[in-house]
């Protein structure tokens, strides 16, 4: 998986589309661990600032490690 598209070169269907892809749901918490990772959401819950161009995928990434 190549870095995030960049906030200024992309569109907001690409960076959903990169979230979906870097974290997909495999509905089964207990084995994949993200919603506990991002604090009980989904990944495209908790990157909604990156996706919607608000905050880079960097600073949305920090929020959680």
């Amino acid at each position: 998986m190549g870095s995030a598209p960049e906030i200024k070169d992309s569109t907001v269907e690409d960076r959903r589309e990169y979230i979906k892809k870097r974290f997909p749901c495999i509905a089964d918490c207990d084995m994949c661990g993200l919603c506990k990772v991002f604090h009980g959401k989904d990944a495209e819950t908790a990157y909604a600032d990156y996706i919607s161009g608000d905050r880079s995928f960097a600073e949305v990434s920090a929020d959680y490690k």
